[in-house]
């Protein structure tokens, strides 16, 4: 429950029907924003901030808090204002789809991150899921590679929770997940985990990840050969049904 937004509301005499309108959404969307706890597209956050007199950052404080590494930051903005985004890991699941006890095991298992950051970078790690939670979530399409489903990261019973709560994720409208089979031989994926996002003016940017930190890529010949990977990896992958039922199977095999 956002009680910062209540007292704003109470304070201001706007209704949920008055801020709506103010913001050009269903009331239906300010009602969850107050009793789920739900946090507005950024565009929303700003035009609802300003109707109420208020800062973003007393009403929604979470958006304030920048747990995520400097050099992470651009393209933490170019993923809350995407549209779509197009994911591949090869090795992990997506951030955006990890559970907390599986991307906990993740970070601390890098080995690059002194025991007290690890909480820190986790933190930031599952803020950013709630872009998949939002009133207007972005397309979100993954690939990912067998091996991830089959590789022990925090032991049996994280990978048994991780893999039912992403079969969960995949029966939301705007989740797909594929799983590019161990059959399949040498793939575009092989050379690296990417992420492409797609933004409401249809700019397209890129995320390639390595050892030290991200790089955020937007010249057209980079996201040519972006988009060329897009398509082989796609290409070699099971379809979203398939790959649930592959995703569910393996799951079992963690019990």
């Amino acid at each position: 429950m956002n009680d910062a937004l209540r007292a704003a509301l109470s304070d201001t005499g706007h209704t949920t029907e008055s801020l709506a309108e103010r913001v050009g959404v269903d009331p239906k969307t300010v009602a969850r924003w107050l009793t789920e706890g739900r946090i507005p597209h950024p565009r929303h956050r700003f035009t609802a901030a300003e109707a109420l007199g208020r800062d973003v950052a007393d009403i929604w404080p979470d958006t304030s808090r920048r747990r995520d590494p400097i050099w992470f930051r651009p393209w933490q903005e170019i993923e809350r204002e995407a549209v779509s985004l197009r994911s591949y890991e090869s090795v992990v699941l997506p951030g955006l789809l990890q559970t907390e006890e599986y991307a906990r095991a993740v970070l601390a298992g890098a080995g690059q991150l002194p025991r007290g950051d690890v909480e820190r970078h986790l933190a930031a790690r599952l803020a950013r899921q709630g872009i998949l939670r939002r009133d207007d979530p972005p397309q979100f399409t993954a690939v990912v590679d067998e091996a991830v489903l089959r590789r022990p990261v925090g032991g049996r019973a994280t990978m048994h929770e991780q893999l039912r709560a992403l079969v969960t994720a995949c029966a939301e409208p705007h989740i797909r997940v594929h799983v590019v089979p161990s059959t399949v031989g040498a793939y575009a994926g092989l050379n690296g985990p990417f992420v492409i996002a797609t933004s409401h003016d249809h700019r397209i940017a890129g995320y390639l990840d390595n050892q030290l930190q991200g790089q955020v890529v937007s010249d057209p010949e980079d996201i040519a050969a972006m988009m060329a990977a897009w398509e082989n990896v796609r290409g070699e992958a099971l379809s979203h049904w398939q790959s649930v039922d592959l995703i569910t199977e393996v799951a079992e095999t963690w019990t």
